[in-house]
């Protein structure tokens, strides 16, 4: 959880070009707007299709997926039914976010991960939908995409989100969610039973069953779920993993994590830190002398509960409730106390790029690191030296933090998962676009995968310049979109290379330069100093 928090600057997405769109979409008005009866009444939504497709596909905007407005700090509840036909052609507002003060870091963070800004609300539990126009009688398979950002911001609805690639080039159902984030998904009222604090992770099972319901009417097959996410949205794809007994079904057959989980390394569930901060947000909102603090919060703005969370950085995030979230999630798998389903998990080459930013002390970087253990604070000089290697100071402090967070947690993460049964497909991302890049220099930051993968690096919105895409990321791109389909198809196949320990070279990695597919190594060649780490 520690390694999730440190990436707050980097956790959404990484807005692109308006100049080269992939997901420009074309209208078909000879065709009916596509209606779907659901178990709360019929949604009308509308037709896309990519740019010299053969087919269009459906699109349905913000279904309700839980009743609205939910009550705040209150568990999600079903939708009230409608009648008539009810329009999904729009996004819906995005859960409320927080983005911490001081302003600079603030304002830099909203204009990389928050642009164009979606409107917020606490009315915000809804869902999308992206489906081929006809399916099979056994339906397509399902993808649920669930986002990051560090469990205090995120929304569903961000153009790099959009599912008409997966859904027109791939024959997957794409799914997307609002989930609740900060103080409004994770509160620590001691006035709420335990099992009604991690709102957000109820959020996401609540969508899960809303796709066994439903799914099969917008032509998906709900036996043939794979969950995904990123960086928080992967911690939450392991906390679902996980989450099941071993005699358990679950909602869902596989789970991709990308740049995040909970099993290994990091801290996940901070009672005493969520504790502290709601007390905080009590004494902040003048509610510690009132005879309910929970009553009080309840009944204040929005927008005041959202200044000051924002201005005190308070730190809400999933607590242990032995429900949707279990102690010792490694040990669960490992004890074979989970069901042993696929899992596919990766990360990028320099998750820590943009986090590190302007820092050059490459020794002082280290001693801070590593405080009082000389012997370990040599061993990391040597292997992370300026040279050969590393062209900079912070080229090496990135990789540290590269290394310690999301690269080493994702070979461990494989290697057990693998030793413990279940089959694992490990890749690493090693690829960098202009195009896709907040600042130069950013290099394979965390989360610039995301784009790659939905096959939304020219989506509009983005306020960045840069040159056109290339051949080799658009060949990349539809390459990772088509491995994840592939993975979602037949997860126990895998997304077409070889799983973890079935070959020495048993690690997939995505782009080397000048390459628009896979290229397998050893894990040594990604993941050798993470010994140092130990």
């Amino acid at each position: 959880m520690a390694f999730l928090l440190s990436f707050t600057a980097a956790l959404a997405l990484a807005f692109a070009l308006p100049n080269d769109n992939p997901l420009a979409s074309i209208s078909a008005p000879s065709v009916a707007n596509p209606t779907v009866t659901i178990d709360a009444g019929i949604v009308a939504g509308t037709i896309t299709a990519l740019p010299k497709a053969t087919a269009p596909i459906n699109k349905f905007l913000g279904i309700p997926f839980g009743d609205s407005p939910p009550v705040r700090f209150g568990k999600p509840l079903p939708p009230k039914k409608w009648t008539g036909v009810r329009q999904a052609v729009t996004n819906k507002p995005a859960c409320v976010q927080q983005f911490n003060y001081p302003e600079a870091s603030r304002n830099q963070t909203m204009t990389v991960f928050n642009n164009p800004p979606p409107q917020e609300s606490e009315d915000c539990l809804y869902l999308n939908v992206w489906a081929p126009r006809s399916a099979p009688p056994e339906g397509w398979p399902v993808m649920l995409w669930l986002y990051g950002g560090a469990f205090i911001f995120g929304s569903g609805g961000l153009p790099g989100y959009d599912g008409t690639n997966f859904a027109s080039n791939e024959n997957i159902v794409l799914v997307t969610m609002n989930y609740r984030t900060n103080v409004f998904g994770f509160p620590a009222s001691p006035e709420l039973p335990l099992a009604e604090r991690n709102l957000g992770l109820l959020d996401q099972r609540a969508v899960l069953a809303w796709i066994q319901k439903n799914i099969k009417a917008f032509g998906g097959d709900p036996e043939k779920v794979t969950i995904f996410g990123e960086s928080a949205g992967g911690a939450s794809v392991d906390a679902l993993l996980t989450g099941y007994g071993a005699g358990e079904k679950p909602p869902f057959r596989a789970g991709i994590m990308q740049s995040g989980q909970i099993s290994v390394g990091g801290r996940m569930g901070r009672g005493d830190q969520n504790s502290s901060a709601w007390d905080a947000l009590v004494k902040g909102l003048n509610c510690s002398s009132t005879a309910s603090a929970l009553a009080c919060v309840r009944a204040a703005p929005a927008l005041k509960v959202k200044e000051v969370v924002e201005r005190g950085a308070l730190s809400f995030g999933p607590q242990v409730d032995n429900a949707t979230l279990y102690a010792g999630a490694g040990e669960r798998r490992t004890q074979g106390l989970i069901p042993k389903l696929p899992v596919m998990i990766g990360s990028n080459a320099q998750e820590s790029k943009i986090n590190v930013r302007g820092m050059n002390d490459l020794a002082g970087y280290i001693a801070k690191t590593f405080p009082g253990n000389t012997t370990k604070q040599a061993l990391v000089a040597a292997a992370y030296a300026v040279g050969k290697e590393f062209q900079t100071a912070n080229d090496a402090i990135a990789q540290i933090s590269t290394d310690m967070g999301a690269g080493c947690g994702t070979y461990k993460y494989s290697l057990a998962a693998a030793a413990a049964g279940h089959p694992t497909f490990w890749y690493y991302y090693n690829a960098s676009f202009p195009n896709i890049q907040p600042f130069p220099g950013s290099g394979v930051y965390h989360a610039s995968e995301i784009d790659m993968v939905f096959g939304t690096y020219g989506h509009t919105g983005a306020t960045y310049s840069g040159p056109a895409s290339t051949s080799q990321q658009i060949a990349l791109s539809n390459y990772m979109t088509g491995a994840w389909a592939a993975f979602a198809r037949n997860p126990q196949r895998g997304p077409g290379w070889p799983a973890v320990g079935s070959i020495a070279e048993d690690v997939g990695v995505l782009g080397p330069a000048g390459t628009s597919g896979v290229h397998m190594v050893p894990w040594q060649r990604v993941a050798g100093k993470c010994h140092l780490f130990d």
